[in-house]
């Protein structure tokens, strides 16, 4: 077709393309029609993005969630009206909650009732209407809007992913009734210059350098805490030099984008408490949580630092944690700007390793306890050893990253601190369509793994050619619901009972014989000594036949 839209759906279509979009996860309505037919008009000439079917908005939003930690660009979902958003909002949630910048659309239930084109003609557009549909989305968006007219949705587009993009990042939403998609567009409103640029993140205050990099300089007993980095690895490239010269350890406390790899002389492990009672500077790295308040206890002198685009994270109502500097901006140039000033105060000192070096061994020969059932230290020692030090881990309630070898920045990712399930196996998919070159593994738990859609996300690994490796955790109860119970009441009635309320997820399905419903390779693994040899099968069947692999593997709690 010609690059001159005839529709706002082709509009819209050509400029989300224009702003790298290269992908749309749609799962469809008869909301869709325009949208279709712009498909159908354009032919296979790759103006428009790629068009994904997703049989379940589940796997839509942590997909296209995945697709951006891969790539570092933003992503575009569409679902059918109100429905399909509200299957969308738990995956919104997240994005929001890891500053992920995804382009949520929705069909709208048709505003008239006449004539004009895109109006009701079928029952579901009376019943399927809501008075204020954004309010779904509202609270974990930055940013949304209802289309109104089809010459003003290039200028929508441009603002909607200018703010998505914009730090901090994160989802913005766009409601498309069918009347204005299916609008002509009038002449002269199409191609139009683009007029909303990303603004840039703020430049640190220099005072604010100043201050944490005196600071540091004069620290005894420093640490680093990082949640995440970005997907560009700038800011484990800026991390890694700013550590290494002033010999500073890293904790990488509920990571969910590693920064530094997991044998790295100054990784000093996973776990904060340790080293937080006797540190006199804390330098706390883009994390939302950086301990856990009734566990740690600070020196009273200790000086806490918070660095990242947002360091108060603002957004969320109640966050405590001390802030005596604020570094606010781009993470990595914060910390480029703290190691030019370091540098100044500081000459560059050995690494602080003493005493790493033992507590890996000691996770390693952990990691190779076999037991029945199996431990996840058990489990993610053979997991990490199958996919090599440059496979990728998606880790959902599976695997526990201290007793991986991860081999640098951007190889593990963890669920966003929303923690809503079934994000770990979709978003692992997202990945591997951004990067068909790299071997993925998604571990997740038996329940997330049911809260994933299995079988719709399945299909996608069939229909899209994407052979990941899935780890399911098989334990038969929601440990986590079970250890928060432990935790609040370790000597009550729950605690001594056989069998505690709302935990079980028993009789399990044959999760194994799930995966094979999508002729997916697949075992159940109850024996330690069989692990290696399965997974070291399921990464075969990857690599050889381009087949998902699935290792139902069964563990204690």
């Amino acid at each position: 077709m010609s690059l001159a839209p005839q529709t706002a759906a082709e509009a819209l279509l050509l400029r989300l393309k224009a702003h790298g979009v290269d992908t749309l996860f749609a799962n469809g309505g008869t909301d869709f029609a325009s949208i279709i037919e712009a498909y159908a008009r354009a032919g296979d000439g790759g103006a428009f993005p790629e068009p994904l079917v997703m049989p379940h908005e589940t796997a839509a939003v942590a997909m296209a969630h995945g697709r951006y930690l891969m790539t570092g660009r933003p992503q575009a979902v569409m679902a059918h009206v109100t429905v399909g958003l509200a299957n969308c909002v738990m995956g919104v949630i997240n994005a929001a909650a890891d500053n992920v910048p995804l382009l949520i659309m929705s069909g709208k239930t048709p505003i008239t009732e006449g004539s004009r084109p895109g109006a009701r003609d079928v029952p579901i557009h009376w019943g399927q209407d809501l008075r204020d549909v954004s309010a779904m989305v509202r609270s974990a968006c930055k940013w949304e809007y209802e289309l109104r007219y089809g010459e003003e949705v290039e200028a929508v587009i441009d603002r909607a992913l200018a703010i998505a993009m914009t730090e901090p990042r994160g989802p913005v939403y766009l409601a498309l009734p069918r009347e204005p998609l299916a609008e002509l567009m009038p002449p002269g409103s199409a191609n139009t210059p683009m007029r909303a640029a990303v603004s840039p993140a703020a430049h640190p205050d220099p005072a604010a350098l100043d201050a944490a990099a005196a600071a540091l300089a004069a620290a005894t007993r420093p640490v680093v805490i990082s949640g995440r980095g970005d997907p560009e690895g700038a800011v484990a490239a800026a991390l890694t030099a700013l550590v290494e010269h002033a010999g500073v350890p890293v904790i990488e406390f509920w990571p969910t984008r590693n920064v530094l790899a997991s044998d790295h002389p100054l990784h000093a492990g996973f776990e904060a408490a340790p080293f937080l009672a006797e540190a006199d500077v804390v330098l706390v790295v883009d994390a939302l949580v950086p301990w856990i308040p009734n566990k740690v206890k600070l020196r009273e002198d200790c000086t806490v630092i918070q660095l990242g685009a947002d360091p108060l994270f603002g957004r969320f109502p109640v966050r405590g944690f001390p802030v005596d500097i604020a570094v606010a901006g781009a993470p990595a140039a914060a910390l480029q700007g703290l190691m030019a000033r370091i540098a100044e105060r500081r000459a560059a000192g050995d690494m602080a390793a003493a005493g790493f070096a033992a507590d890996r061994a000691s996770r390693a020969a952990k990691a190779l306890e076999a037991t029945s059932p199996m431990t996840p230290a058990f489990v993610s020692g053979a997991v990490s050893k199958a996919i090599g030090r440059d496979g990728v881990v998606v880790n959902e309630l599976g695997v526990q990253p201290a007793y991986l070898t991860i081999g640098g920045p951007n190889r593990f990712f963890g669920h966003s601190l929303s923690a809503g399930l079934g994000w770990g196996f979709p978003a692992a998919l997202g990945m591997a369509h951004a990067d068909r070159s790299r071997l993925v593994a998604a571990c997740v738990g038996d329940g997330s793994y049911m809260f994933a859609n299995p079988v719709a996300c399945g299909q996608i690994a069939e229909a899209l050619g994407l052979p990941i490796l899935v780890v399911v955790m098989h334990n038969g109860i929601w440990n986590a619901v079970r250890r928060a119970t432990l935790s609040l009441y370790p000597d009550g009635q729950a605690a001594r009972a056989n069998a505690m309320a709302i935990t079980s997820l028993e009789p399990a399905p044959d999760f194994a014989l799930v995966a094979r419903a999508n002729r997916g390779w697949s075992e159940r693994v109850d024996d330690p000594a069989r692990l290696a040899g399965a997974l070291a099968e399921a990464v075969t069947v990857i690599r050889s036949e381009g087949r998902m692999a699935t290792v139902e593997v069964m563990v204690g709690y």
